[in-house]
């Protein structure tokens, strides 16, 4: 199984709206796509000590590469644009990918 992991470091003056639609809409709509299997999302209570905002991982289980690529080809570019659109200048973000073994 992969794990795609998004780690979002959101600022203070819109983390409550941000958290609510990370819940309620994107998140859905990421799972809605059919590639995943399940997700958590998961506060990173380790930061930095000039570190601001607030920072959230969020992991998505699909059972194996093919599916992430082709969510990643067809759905995420979307996705992760009606983010930007909605957030631009007020979160930081990075993925990676994890294998469990």
């Amino acid at each position: 199984m992969i794990i795609y992991n998004v780690t979002v470091n959101i600022e203070n003056d819109v983390h409550q709206d941000w958290f609510v639609w990370m819940k309620t809409v994107h998140i859905p709509q990421v799972m809605a796509t059919g590639f995943f299997l399940e997700h958590k999302i998961c506060k990173v209570l380790s930061t930095q000590e000039d570190e601001t905002g607030h920072t959230y991982a969020i992991l998505y289980t699909c059972a194996n590469m093919d599916d992430l690529d082709e969510y990643r080809e067809k759905h995420s570019p979307a996705l992760q644009k009606e983010h930007l659109t909605r957030y631009e200048g007020k979160f930081v973000a990075f993925r990676t990918l994890l294998e469990v073994v």
